[in-house]
């Protein structure tokens, strides 16, 4: 397979957002923070939680699989995308083809994507902090979180296929108009 492979390229290239995430890793495994983007100043929220395994899981004592929430708050709207994670405090997301081994309604969630336009997203920590550094930078950027002994993972993030217009056309759609 090449490198240049069109089955693996999102499908439009102009929809790719790149920028810098700062992420809190909680001791629950839950997950807050921001992804930033300039110099257009996009933020979006970022906001996970961990999804439980129902059978024994074999890939790994680091893999977790996350329902991940994008939020565009300047628009009001939000965006999920089920992603793994992979390392512990130092942290790696990515996309997912299948959930085998969790709960029906997470597998899916994983597979129901196809009739729409997929989200891809990717990061990998390049700076992690922890103790008192996790903390300060919490205390700054996070300040709800204070106190609550996470990690902080900084690093950059790519994000194609979020779509929050398309997201709320298809809302309208799904509810009923009788």
């Amino acid at each position: 397979m090449e490198v240049g492979d069109e089955s693996k390229e999102p499908m439009r290239v102009g929809d790719v957002k790149e920028g810098v995430a700062s992420i809190a890793l909680l001791p629950s495994g839950s997950l807050s923070g921001h992804f930033i983007q300039l110099p257009q100043s996009i933020c979006y929220g970022l906001h996970g939680t961990e999804l439980a395994c129902e059978m024994e899981c074999s890939r790994g004592e680091d893999y977790r699989l996350i329902k991940l929430t994008i939020t565009d708050y300047k628009a009001k709207k939000e965006q999920t995308v089920v992603v793994e994670r992979r390392g512990h405090d130092a942290a790696r997301f990515g996309n997912i083809d299948h959930a085998h081994g969790w709960e029906k309604d997470i597998v899916d969630m994983v597979e129901q994507k196809e009739g729409k336009k997929k989200i891809l997203l990717s990061f990998e920590c390049e700076t992690l902090k922890s103790d008192k550094a996790a903390e300060d930078h919490i205390k700054q950027f996070m300040p709800k979180l204070s106190g609550l002994d996470a990690v902080v993972n900084i690093g950059r993030m790519s994000i194609s296929g979020l779509d929050f217009e398309a997201e709320a056309a298809d809302s309208k759609q799904d509810s009923p108009t009788s």
